[in-house]
């Protein structure tokens, strides 16, 4: 059996928790931004992927307030144009819950879980010591879906990656990253078993099916 939903049918908390139970696992982007004041902002968000290599985009999806009201990373990043984004480990995984919690705009989530920031070198938001790997962006685009939803397409300017995660020839030593991503509701996965899968030539496919 097989369940249909339409989701015009449904209310908008249902499709949240279906999409985030079945589109899984997500990584996670621990966002470093800086309010006019001064003040650092970290904040964890899942709906975020690569988009693009040429130019290097990558995509966030930014949640308002009630009213429309602007989380601080959203007004951060639209006052500014500049945020980092900081990968999570699984060392780094109870931090990044703590920046989380919704602190007042005026108190610094970095210094509440208790985090290190060390000085990017393109952008004013700093970046997170404590990240495998971090990368510094500048806002490309936003875009506004509705009252609740924007958005955020950013380009990268500059890598700061943990000599132990990847090597001169730029490969990614996975069991050295350890990235934890996001399921649904308090769930999250950390990296289970690694396989491979290479990619045949048409010929190649080709030939196995004769």
């Amino acid at each position: 059996m097989t369940r249909s939903l339409a989701v015009a049918d449904l209310a908008p908390d249902r499709v949240y928790k279906i999409l985030c139970g079945l589109i899984v696992p997500r990584p996670i982007a621990l966002v470093t931004s800086l309010s006019e004041e001064g003040v650092v902002n970290a904040a964890p968000f899942s709906f975020f992927n690569v988009f693009s290599e040429a130019p290097p985009l990558i995509v966030l999806g930014l949640q308002h307030k009630p009213g429309r009201v602007l989380k601080d990373t959203t007004l951060n990043i639209r006052e500014s144009g500049e945020f980092v984004v900081n990968m999570v480990d699984g060392a780094l995984a109870e931090a990044m819950n703590i920046t989380a919690i919704n602190f007042p705009p005026d108190m610094s989530e970095v210094e509440a879980a208790g985090l290190t920031l060390a000085p990017s070198l393109k952008v004013r938001p700093p970046r997170l010591a404590e990240s495998p790997a971090a990368m510094e962006c500048r806002k490309t685009v936003s875009l506004s879906f509705g009252p609740h939803r924007e958005l955020l397409v950013g380009e990268v300017v500059q890598f700061h990656i943990a000599d132990e995660v990847m090597d001169d020839a730029f490969n990614v030593d996975v069991a050295a990253y350890q990235p934890i991503a996001r399921l649904f509701g308090n769930l999250y996965a950390h990296q289970g078993e690694v396989f491979e899968l290479t990619r045949p030539t048409f010929a190649e496919w080709q030939a196995q099916k004769d």
